[in-house]
């Protein structure tokens, strides 16, 4: 517990200093918004608080023979950009142990660092590669495939599973799973969040890029000379 804690209050620490409250306040329009509109990432945080902490409390509600886990984590950070979504999936995981009798606090705590923080930051570390790719002419028309194959869905099944390796490699297993059946188990489920971000992202930046944070118009869409 003391790793998790060490974990969260670091990464929350890094995003408060980033002061994410001002994407809330007022967002820069994208190039098919009019100057000046309010910040549509309401909706998506409010619908992360919604739904995402009644998905992680799931497997304690409810008795399976494999408890399946699902992140969100990285659909959350590219809907609201890291600083934002650090203490939002922080507030996910409270809520989880309000909602659930059998999920502790520290299970909470280890739910927020492992499924939410720690992918979520993954996620940044990969978009940030992508990203540099993306900018250069070479790949011209391709970039919106970039995020949406690349940050969205190969992206989110590496960094899920990668998290998950490292929450088993932190003593946190699947109840009643073997360690290397573990390890099977969790790259089947980060595949099952890879395909829910990758679908939804897809649509977003199609109907609804103002809810993605980390979409940009200048540089997914328009060519830049070299």
């Amino acid at each position: 517990m003391l790793l998790e804690a060490a974990l969260a209050l670091l990464a929350l620490a890094a995003a408060m200093a980033a002061r994410p409250w001002r994407l809330l306040a007022s967002r820069k329009p994208l190039a098919h918004e009019a100057h000046g509109a309010p910040s549509a990432l309401w909706t998506p945080l409010l619908a992360t608080l919604a739904i995402l902490p009644w998905a992680w409390a799931l497997p304690t509600l409810h008795r399976m023979p494999l408890q399946l886990q699902w992140s969100g984590a990285c659909l959350v950070l590219l809907m609201l950009g890291w600083p934002l979504a650090v203490p939002v999936l922080l507030a996910v995981g409270a809520i989880a142990a309000l909602v659930s009798p059998g999920l502790s606090w520290a299970d909470a705590l280890g739910l927020a660092v492992w499924q939410g923080v720690v992918p979520a930051t993954l996620a940044l570390l990969l978009g940030a590669l992508l990203r540099r790719g993306a900018g250069t002419h070479a790949l011209g028309g391709v970039r919106p495939f970039v995020y949406v194959l690349g940050r969205a869905f190969l992206g989110t099944a590496a960094c899920v599973f990668v998290a998950g390796s490292l929450s088993q490699w932190a003593g946190h297993t699947l109840p009643g799973v073997g360690e290397q059946l573990s390890l099977v188990a969790r790259w089947l489920m980060a595949w099952g969040d890879a395909v829910v971000t990758g679908m939804l992202c897809a649509v977003f930046v199609a109907f609804k890029p103002e809810w993605l944070a980390t979409w940009s118009d200048r540089l997914y869409l328009h060519d830049k000379k070299p």
